[in-house]
């Protein structure tokens, strides 16, 4: 690993490895370090990553090894290691999709009662996230980020890893940045997660219909956050290839803004946004 020191600080990654791999996930082992350069000498986890090499066939057996891999993360929480994942965080990453996703991909300045509706809608996803219990949180959790490799998974991109909502990396695992499943296996791995937590004493709420409230709600706060993310690679980091991926957050937060009557005005937000979109000859 290069990482000049003015870039990047290699300290938060050594520290969330070693916790990780006391919790008995596989990580990358820290054969050598320089931290005034920037330099670490890592052990090699494969060749290729779950998002190389999921299929409608192998997806239940990889889901598998990686739900057992992350109850076992969270299974080690402790409060006071990790940074919280605090109401100020959240607010910094919801203030994303406003920023770069209206004001600079679509070019819209919200009126006053759109800015209003966002608000109120925010205010209720910060209500549910900040509710839900605490654990740790590697938060990219997806594919992407896990290798193919034995044991399996191996577990990469970890460094900004916190303390925070329990449905965070389970979310992020399922419904992922990159590629999509039909409701119905994503339901289904939902289910089979909160069952094995329950098991484990993990504090998932005892109610399945909840824990899946929290779940999609969570995916909410972080599908926006993606929304303008995304938008920020192209327009201030000139990664324009991140925007391709935009209609799939768009259809995240359609599906579940349009499932609960508190978050139908978001609906209307997203559809007066596209209407004008249209308008102006332009798509999503």
């Amino acid at each position: 690993m290069d990482a000049p020191p003015d870039k990047e600080d290699c300290r938060p990654f050594l520290a969330v490895g070693e916790l990780l791999r006391e919790a008995g996930l596989h990580v990358p082992e820290v054969y050598a370090s320089n931290l005034t350069q920037g330099f670490l000498l890592l052990s090699d986890l494969g060749l290729k990553t779950y998002l190389q090499v999921l299929t409608e066939e192998n997806a239940d057996e990889l889901f598998q090894y990686a739900t057992d891999a992350l109850l076992r993360w969270q299974l080690a929480s402790r409060p006071g290691v990790l940074p919280p994942y605090d109401e100020a965080l959240f607010k910094r990453e919801l203030a994303l999709f406003p920023d770069w996703y209206v004001g600079r991909h679509l070019g819209h300045t919200l009126t006053k009662p759109q800015q209003e509706t966002l608000d109120n809608v925010f205010a209720l996803i910060l209500k549910n996230v900040l509710s839900q219990p605490a654990v740790f949180v590697h938060r990219d959790y997806m594919p992407r980020n896990l290798m193919v490799s034995t044991p399996n998974p191996g577990v990469l991109d970890f460094q900004d890893a916190v303390y925070g909502p329990i449905s965070y990396d389970v979310v992020s695992l399922f419904k992922d940045a990159f590629l999509s499943w039909p409701e119905e296996r994503v339901l289904d791995w939902a289910i089979r997660y909160w069952e094995k937590a329950k098991r484990a004493r993990l504090p998932v709420n005892q109610d399945f219909g909840e824990f899946y409230r929290d779940f999609e709600w969570m995916g909410l706060q972080r599908h926006l956050k993606v929304l303008g993310i995304f938008a920020r690679l192209n327009y201030r980091d000139g990664k324009p290839s991140y925007l391709a991926d935009t209609p799939r957050f768009i259809t995240y937060v359609r599906d579940v803004a349009g499932r609960y009557g508190a978050l139908k005005p978001l609906l209307r937000l997203l559809d007066d946004l596209e209407s004008k979109r249209a308008t102006e000859g332009y798509t999503f």
